[in-house]
């Protein structure tokens, strides 16, 4: 069975999920993903296992500008390969969070990178920051205080681009489940 949204263009279907590091992102993808949705992994965390296995040039604790060059191509990847399935695709992060690393690191804005036209569904899902789940770990080495100055900065950008920010509640993976899928409107398959 097939997931739909009203409307028929790309970005109708495309939601993000994005928000505050360890506030349940890949969390709740996994848990969509298990009821069928298709979804795509957090560009970072691939670039930084990536990176790790690699040379390490483009890691965001060492050159944070290449990182998110590295990231903002990769979120543009992801979601021209999005455009080859039917129904809902989930998004864990994508280009508005890259371009505002970009920014953050000395970058042009984001609406110079991003561009001026939404490119998910208008609503976009946030997750707060939520400090009991937050963990540092080999891939995310910045504090939790980073990680809020990070959540704020995205959703000033989500905001300059005219998205809605829809935050998440702080509740089980399984009632976030139901909460998206009521917000959207939509039947899983």
């Amino acid at each position: 069975m097939k997931n739909r949204l009203k409307g028929n263009a790309h970005g109708d279907r495309f939601i993000l999920l994005t928000g505050c590091s360890c506030g349940g992102k890949s969390t709740l993808l996994k848990a969509l993903g298990a009821r069928g949705f298709v979804t795509v992994p957090e560009p970072g965390r691939r670039i930084v296992a990536e990176e790790i296995a690699g040379d390490g040039r483009a890691l965001p604790w060492v050159d944070l500008e290449a990182f998110a060059l590295r990231a903002i191509a990769m979120a543009r990847s992801d979601l021209e390969a999005a455009r080859h399935h039917d129904g809902i695709v989930f998004f864990d992060r994508g280009l508005v969070d890259a371009t505002t690393a970009l920014e953050h690191a000395g970058g042009p804005p984001v609406t110079q990178t991003h561009g001026d036209r939404q490119t998910y569904a208008k609503r976009v899902f946030v997750c707060p920051p939520w400090q009991e789940l937050f963990a540092m770990d080999a891939e995310r080495r910045h504090d939790f205080e980073a990680a809020v100055q990070e959540y704020h900065r995205i959703t000033q950008a989500l905001d300059m681009l005219g998205y809605d920010t829809d935050v998440l509640p702080r509740v089980s993976v399984h009632e976030r489940v139901a909460y998206v899928l009521a917000a959207l409107e939509t039947d899983a398959p």
